[in-house]
């Protein structure tokens, strides 16, 4: 297309650069941008001033705002030809506890001027439910049971929308739980040292998981190669019950093995957020993962990526 004719080829040459703004710029928000930063230009936006200067750091251009305000987001129409959102919801302080809220304010302020190009949203693969270990695929309906799942199902809903009504190129990736030796919490070996139980395995759910290395490459790819209002399972080839994979992890870090327990013992020992987790069983299919955003897995398996992580 001749540059007089380019929404972007008409502009100063400074602005003609590719603009991508990550909302939530957390971990993984910063494993995102390490891979797009030679080739964009970069902004992130924070409710944090004490995060401007490690923004900074990772060549982002920080952006104040709150989720939770939307006068704070006025100005993000337009900023951006491409928008990666990766906040989560509020988890309490809503009265409509099923709504995620910021996810609306945030495509409320989008509208204000024409559209991202595309728009990636990271939502949960809690979303399907309890699925009593069958194998899932994108085409599944959602049937979320926890709070958090249904405000994610909300979220995807309004994406759609937003989608469907400006013309953005808007793709969602459902993960699982998210692994790394060099993330927070990344790793088993916390939980394994304190000695948490797992369920026995005729109580044992199906569990799945994405390494915080593919999960970004998973996030550039759908940024570019996503097709319109396309769902991905972003998840890796493992096949373990939740119980085999702290055994896994346990045999790779030296560490006992976790102590089986009855799903009724279980209600008595664990937290409410980790009984939750046991309470729904899938197995993720990724093939549009890998046959239409061409993503080729750094680490197949679980084993694969633990074992980077076996030193502590």
């Amino acid at each position: 297309m001749p540059s007089n004719q380019s929404p972007l080829g008409a502009l100063p040459a400074r602005f003609r650069r590719e603009r991508v703004l990550i909302v939530g710029c957390g971990d993984i928000g910063l494993r995102v941008a390490r891979l797009l930063r030679p080739t964009v230009r970069l902004m992130a936006l924070t409710s944090s001033a004490a995060r401007v200067p490690e923004l900074r750091s990772h060549g982002l251009l920080p952006l104040i705002g709150d989720l939770d305000q939307q006068a704070a987001l006025a100005r993000l129409g337009g900023v951006a030809t491409r928008i990666i959102h990766l906040a989560p919801p509020r988890s309490e302080g809503d009265a409509q506890w099923w709504r995620d809220r910021r996810t609306s304010l945030l495509l409320q302020a989008l509208r204000r001027r024409p559209a991202p190009r595309s728009f990636v949203y990271g939502s949960t693969s809690g979303v399907y439910g309890d699925c009593a270990g069958a194998w899932v695929d994108e085409t599944r309906a959602v049937r979320p049971l926890t709070p958090r799942a249904q405000r994610r199902a909300d979220a995807e809903r309004a994406v759609r929308h937003f989608a469907r009504t400006t013309g953005a190129r808007a793709a969602i990736l459902r993960i699982p739980g998210i692994y790394s030796a060099d993330r927070e919490g990344g790793t088993p070996r916390e939980r394994l040292a304190k000695g948490t139980p797992v369920l026995r395995a005729e109580d044992d759910v199906y569990t799945n998981h994405i390494h915080a290395d593919d999960l970004a490459r998973a996030v550039v790819r759908a940024l570019w190669r996503g097709k319109p209002l396309r769902v991905y399972n972003v998840n890796d080839d493992s096949q373990l019950k939740m119980g085999d994979y702290f055994d896994l992890a346990a045999d790779l870090f030296g560490l006992p093995r976790p102590a089986r327990v009855a799903r009724s013992a279980a209600r008595d020992q664990l937290p409410l957020m980790l009984l939750s987790f046991m309470s729904e069983s899938r197995r993720l299919r990724n093939a549009r993962l890998k046959s239409e955003l061409g993503l080729r897995l750094r680490y197949p398996t679980v084993a694969d990526g633990l074992r980077t992580a076996q030193s502590p």
